[in-house]
């Protein structure tokens, strides 16, 4: 009798153990965040900012209501760069190309739409998926930025969490201060969760 009770709990503690390694590979890995960078950590996603280039966590009393987290790089005053994270920006969003379609609806008039892709995040296997719109605009001058005409670069990527919240990372610079493949870290950065 002693034996058949320690062959049960052997086999619960087996299958205990099976099921947690099998959940610790559930495509939950965070993205890698470049050397020197910092990380914007909200409840759907993180996404890494450049630190080490002039990039800094704005207060949460500075930031826009929309906005769940920012991080901006001043130059002489202005903003020549900044990531976001917006949340639950939009009703009976679904999946990436949604939250993709109500996120570029705010891209705003006059912006260039230069690439539109499906990309897939680190983190939550079943959040993973997202679509990626590459787009250029001006700006306006307006509350610390750029000088009116200025040409920026603007990268959003959009898609919804495991908990079905929608999602949009944003990253806006003056154009030419980031290559392509600077573009791509930011992107590489984001873990969905």
């Amino acid at each position: 009798m002693t034996l058949t009770k320690s062959k049960a709990l052997g086999a619960a503690v087996s299958t205990t153990l099976g099921l947690t390694l099998l959940g610790g590979c559930g495509g939950t890995d965070a993205a890698a965040v470049p050397d020197g960078w910092g990380t914007l950590d909200t409840r759907s996603v993180s996404v890494g900012y450049p630190a080490d280039e002039g990039y800094a966590p704005q207060p949460s009393a500075e930031r826009g209501k929309a906005n769940a987290a920012v991080a901006l790089k001043r130059e002489g005053g202005l903003r020549t760069g900044m990531v976001s994270v917006q949340l639950d920006f939009a009703t009976g969003v679904g999946d990436a190309g949604e939250a993709a379609a109500a996120a570029g609806a705010g891209i705003g008039l006059g912006a260039t739409r230069k690439d539109t892709r499906d990309v897939r995040l680190a983190g939550e296997e079943s959040a993973r998926d997202a679509r990626r719109i590459d787009y250029e605009f001006t700006s306006t001058g307006e509350e610390s930025t750029p000088a009116k005409g200025t040409r920026m670069t603007g990268v959003v990527v959009a898609g919804v969490d495991s908990g079905d919240v929608p999602f949009a990372v944003r990253i806006n610079a003056v154009k030419g201060t980031l290559s392509p493949s600077d573009l791509d870290s930011f992107v590489e950065s984001i873990t969905v969760k």
